[in-house]
């Protein structure tokens, strides 16, 4: 019994030649994928407060049970370099993103195309981890850098800087310049309140001058050499999520290659009252004084100084702003059943 097994003709020595006759692509496969043991956690210490802490000592604890080798880090050129070189050498398995949007975006900013990068949701909106139906759960995270599968996104690039949502200007923008240049620690709902309010006593609605690349798809060329759009809002969207779950840009899709473009006309915030209505109600489309559109490229300026554009929820900086997509340049960790495309 035992020399059936062992011998070359057995069961041993089948193997051995069936694996042989498949060539060298299956053993450096085989190689490869247990080589990716290395694990990157990166926390932001603004996040979560404590309980993030505790989420991730328990997340490492789990992975080091299972045979990864995990290291933990709040600093951010540290962790680009680890990427950077373990994902050259074949040892990275995943970025852990434990925070919110702006620390994804951040770990996407910071790290080569191609670095898998999975949430830990420890932010206040944590809108691209509702999008891939992600949670804080420790069950779930384990699973996903475990058996997850890799997908990849459009990223869009603002003045040379990736976001993964959108880009806002106008009253928004002015309100999360606020709330930035006054904060102090991890943000929560509340924390939005005064800014608000004191956007709405001195935000002054300047003009927003929009110039977009129209869709390739649109039979409508003209629109390349057409006036620009005036507006006193713009939302510039990759994927069809915003703050308290508002459908500005309902049609966006991470994976067309397009930017989606949504302008408000009028200022006030009585005419902003307005617009949130239709927002809820899902009809500010149809509205005249709302106009959308898709586009690779988009350029917003305006000639009041100082006008502020928010990304992914993060102060961008002040305008003049070009905007363009970036066709699959993120590369996501999510669960095997996730329905979100495209799977790599």
């Amino acid at each position: 019994m035992l020399w059936a097994l062992v011998s070359p003709q057995g069961l041993f020595g089948w193997t051995i030649q069936f694996a042989r006759s498949c060539g060298p692509k299956l053993w450096i496969k085989t190689r490869t994928v247990d080589q990716k043991k290395r694990v990157l956690i990166s926390l932001n210490p603004n996040a979560g407060a404590r309980s993030g802490q505790t989420l991730v000592d328990q997340l490492r604890d789990r992975l080091v049970a299972r045979g990864f080798q995990v290291e933990t880090t709040t600093d951010i050129n540290h962790l680009a370099d680890e990427a950077a070189a373990t994902l050259a050498s074949g040892q990275l398995r995943a970025v852990i993103s434990a925070g919110g949007d702006g620390t994804v975006a951040l770990i996407a900013n910071r790290t080569p195309q191609g670095t898998p990068i999975a949430i830990l949701p420890l932010g206040t909106e944590n809108l691209l981890a509702k999008y891939l139906k992600v949670t804080a759960n420790l069950d779930l995270m384990e699973n996903v850098i475990c058996d997850g599968k890799p997908i990849t996104l459009d990223a869009g690039e603002a003045n040379g800087r990736l976001f993964l949502l959108m880009v806002g200007c106008g009253f928004d923008a002015d309100v999360v310049r606020r709330l930035h240049s006054e904060r102090t620690g991890h943000i929560h709902h509340l924390s939005y309140a005064k800014p608000i309010l004191d956007s709405i006593w001195n935000y002054e609605y300047p003009e927003l001058r929009v110039y977009c690349d129209p869709d390739p798809q649109d039979a409508d060329k003209s629109e390349a050499d057409s006036p620009p759009i005036s507006a006193r809002w713009v939302f510039v969207g990759n994927l069809p999520r915003y703050a308290g779950g508002l459908r500005i840009l309902p049609n966006a899709d991470g994976n067309d290659g397009l930017l989606d473009l949504c302008t408000f006309k009028e200022g006030s915030i009585w005419n902003g009252l307005r617009y949130l209505s239709g927002v809820i109600m899902g009809q500010h489309q149809s509205w005249e004084d709302c106009t959308t559109k898709r586009a690779r490229f988009l350029r917003i300026e305006s000639e009041s100084s100082e006008v502020p554009f928010q990304m992914d929820g993060d102060p961008g900086g002040v305008l003049p702003v070009e905007i363009r997509i970036l066709p699959g340049r993120l590369t996501l960790l999510v669960p095997n059943d996730s329905t979100t495309e495209t799977t790599l």
